[in-house]
């Protein structure tokens, strides 16, 4: 039977992530969803194989499209250098402020995080558009009295690009001020430390024995389909990871009123 390993303390009970609606069109939030259509349209969807693809979907909340459009840029730098094109009526959040190709969204809110905590606001990961790539900014959201824009550059001029409605166009993350800044990054050799090369190399082995028994068709290997030691949070030596997370449980927004 495997051993477990002694779990972490969650150093980020607390810490509080408030919306502040300053617009009546302020957009909708939700958690992040691990599902991405692309990964369900991989033979037998075996991108939901890849763990840290699935966390890395969950870890944030989105802001939601919330009509769907259709952009297309000249390549000029003029704010009209972007057309719109829209499914119904043309939505305020939405616009060209800063011409270039730039599209921007409005989230209509200010928001407000635990004091000495940043905002990381970017695109939806793991859900790439042609045509068009999402741009990240990091705000200090525990003093700013100031709202802020999502913002995506085109980069296909003279293309018409869609988005739909409910579509993820901004994904929010908090993050503690100066972390990393306080990170000390270095390079060492493998076998500097024994019991990491030793689990490394047993790793790396038996990936290759089994990736060249793949390819023969081993009856076993083809049955097991793929290696699960890492899903399960399970090293080499046998020992399981108390703390290791298959899947994030975020809190929804709540809607408070004092």
């Amino acid at each position: 039977m495997a051993k477990k390993a002694k779990a972490r303390p969650q150093s980020a009970r607390g810490i509080e992530l408030t919306a502040f609606r300053v617009a009546e069109t302020a957009l909708e939030i939700v958690t992040g969803d691990q599902g991405r259509e692309w990964m369900d349209e991989t033979p037998d969807r075996f991108a939901y194989r890849c763990l840290p693809l699935l966390i890395a979907n969950q870890a944030g909340w989105d802001l939601l499209c919330p009509t769907k459009f259709w952009i297309r840029w000249d390549g000029g730098v003029a704010l009209d250098s972007i057309r719109f094109r829209w499914e119904d009526e043309p939505h305020p959040a939405i616009a060209s402020h800063f011409g270039s190709g730039v599209l921007t969204f409005t989230p209509g809110y200010l928001f407000r995080t635990t004091k000495g905590h940043n905002l990381w606001a970017r695109g939806c990961p793991n859900l790439p558009k042609d045509g068009i790539a999402p741009l990240d900014g990091i705000i200090e959201t525990d003093w700013a009295p100031f709202s802020f824009t999502m913002n995506w550059k085109v980069t296909r001029p003279k293309h018409w690009i869609r988005f739909d409605e409910g579509e993820p166009i901004c994904r929010i993350v908090p993050i503690p001020r100066h972390y990393l800044e306080n990170v000390r990054p270095r390079t060492r050799e493998l076998w500097d430390d024994k019991l990491i090369a030793n689990q490394y190399t047993t790793w790396h082995e038996s990936r290759a024995q089994f990736i060249d028994d793949l390819h023969a068709q081993d009856e076993e290997a083809v049955q097991q389909g793929w290696q699960r030691t890492y899903i399960r949070g399970q090293n080499m030596r046998g020992m399981r990871m108390q703390d290791h997370q298959t899947k994030l449980r975020l809190r929804d927004f709540l809607s408070v009123r004092k």
